[in-house]
């Protein structure tokens, strides 16, 4: 017996007998209508974020990629599946909003601050150098009584904010925003708080999300 797959099964399961008949006409509408996401969330494949969950999104609201460390390779660079999803969203879809999520204990953010630790995983340690910049940058800012901790989250924040450079550099975005139709932000959710915090309108300042909706 495949026990991961004997897992999702019973997820399937209990998605049919306890989820979906009370959100079935959600479900009916979705797929009887085209998707309308008024976002697009480009995060991490971390099994532990859930875009959907944190945002609290029903089908159709959200168009998500996810990839390893959250990246986005600048425009030409690297063209493929996350480039595709860019520009699909943002021209075709006509998303209104994309978000770059990075989050705590990132394990592609912990490579790069561990570079022997890519050296069986040639594939990654390639894809990362999406991010070396941002290494770069923490690295400079970095001070010498600084924790593990203080130096994971300063590149965490470091990544996003490179990644939304890069984002920029794509012709749909860049077009799209300049026409006053599209903006975005970067996020860091902290996985054992549920913490959001939010960089946007270009700073460099990851802001809360408070309970009560408003921001400090």
């Amino acid at each position: 017996m495949d026990a991961a797959l004997e897992e999702l099964k019973a997820g399937i399961r209990r998605f049919r007998t306890d989820i979906y008949p009370d959100n079935k006409d959600a479900y009916v509408k979705a797929a009887s209508v085209p998707q309308q996401p008024h976002a697009l969330i480009v995060t991490c494949a971390d099994s532990r974020i859930d875009p959907e969950l944190i945002t609290q999104s029903q089908p159709g609201d959200i168009f998500v990629t996810r990839n390893v460390g959250n990246l986005v390779p600048a425009y030409g660079e690297m063209l493929g599946g996350v480039s595709a999803v860019i520009e699909y969203a943002v021209s075709a879809l006509k998303v209104q909003h994309v978000v770059i999520c990075g989050h705590s204990d990132c394990g592609a953010m912990k490579a790069l601050l561990n570079p022997a630790s890519l050296e069986k995983l040639p594939t990654v340690k390639s894809w990362l150098t999406n991010a070396q910049a941002a290494l770069s940058v923490a690295s400079s800012l970095a001070h010498k009584d600084d924790r593990p901790s203080d130096s994971l989250r300063q590149l965490t924040e470091e990544n996003v904010l490179l990644q939304l450079q890069h984002l920029r550099t794509h012709p749909s975005v860049a077009g799209a925003m300049a026409k006053g139709e599209l903006t975005i932000s970067g996020w860091v959710y902290d996985i054992g708080t549920g913490e959001v915090r939010i960089s946007e309108d270009g700073g460099r300042v990851f802001v809360p999300v408070t309970i009560g909706g408003e921001t400090k």
